[in-house]
């Protein structure tokens, strides 16, 4: 009996005693959206809520088929996803190549840090529609104050995140690189910059989340297309049916870049959570 037990397979600790959030949840979240559109369905077929306010799943779906075919707002539904994949990641790609740099850089110099910490901590919190009209003011009604607005947002928390990784670092790791003959630069790259990969591709998941909210908000500026776009438009003239479909859509989008960087950090980062 003892022999049958020593050639086991080792019991995950999570299985014994029970670690917080282990074991799978995709199947939950299907069953979560299938629930959800079964009860709209409901509501709707059964005429508890005007077409008007929520209209049924089958008529966002046949709107989303004529946005596929025909258009909508001047424009087909990929003439529209392709001008807002477009900005959102111009501005995505833009923050990645200068709000990490600074941020790294904010957490090892502290002359950066004195520079650009209250910079990004006074207008981090404000929302984007209050300093839209100082950039068309500053920068006109064009294509660059659009990405740029989106860039403002996304900038800073992948900025803050590339600094708390910095700041998460154990010194123990950093003394043990320079006892062994270790530069500052080797320190930085291979010691500092590694253990910040972890916050770093969080600081991407919620850059990007950030950078579709305020699509909407970036595309009020005298845009003539894009998903944005197709939503105020539509409710402009009380089309709900488009408004869902184009809310869906951004949310698709955004879920998909999400998992895509999930995907990577898993596949860059194979060490998290486990050192």
């Amino acid at each position: 009996m003892l022999e049958g037990v020593a050639k086991s397979k080792p019991v995950r600790p999570g299985r014994i005693y029970g670690a917080p959030g282990d074991g799978m949840s995709g199947h939950i979240s299907l069953l979560t959206a299938l629930a959800f559109i079964a009860l709209w369905l409901l509501v709707t077929e059964m005429g508890w809520i005007k077409p008007l306010f929520l209209p049924s799943p089958l008529a966002v779906w046949d709107k989303f088929v004529i946005a596929l075919t025909e258009g909508v707002s001047n424009s087909t539904l990929a003439q529209h996803t392709l001008a807002s994949l477009g900005r959102v990641l111009g501005a995505f790609l833009l923050a990645l190549v200068t709000a990490v740099p600074v941020g790294i850089l904010m957490g090892v110099n502290r002359v950066v840090r004195g520079l650009f910490d209250p910079i990004i901590e006074f207008y981090r919190p404000l929302p984007p529609l209050a300093y839209l009209p100082l950039i068309i003011i500053w920068l006109g009604i064009g294509e660059f104050p659009k990405v740029f607005l989106i860039y403002l947002a996304i900038f800073a928390p992948m900025a803050i995140a590339a600094r708390a990784g910095v700041r998460s670092v154990s010194t123990e790791q950093i003394h043990a690189a320079y006892a062994m003959g270790a530069t500052r630069a080797q320190v930085i790259g291979h010691v500092i910059l590694k253990a910040a990969l972890p916050e770093i591709f969080t600081g991407m998941r919620i850059g990007i989340g950030v950078g579709w909210t305020t699509l909407v908000a970036a595309e009020m500026v005298a845009a003539h297309r894009g998903l944005g776009f197709m939503v105020l438009n539509a409710a402009e003239y009380l089309a709900s049916d488009t408004v869902i479909m184009g809310i869906v859509v951004i949310g698709v989008f955004a879920f998909a870049f999400d998992l895509m960087i999930r995907y990577l950090e898993k596949a860059l980062i194979p060490w998290k959570g486990k050192v």
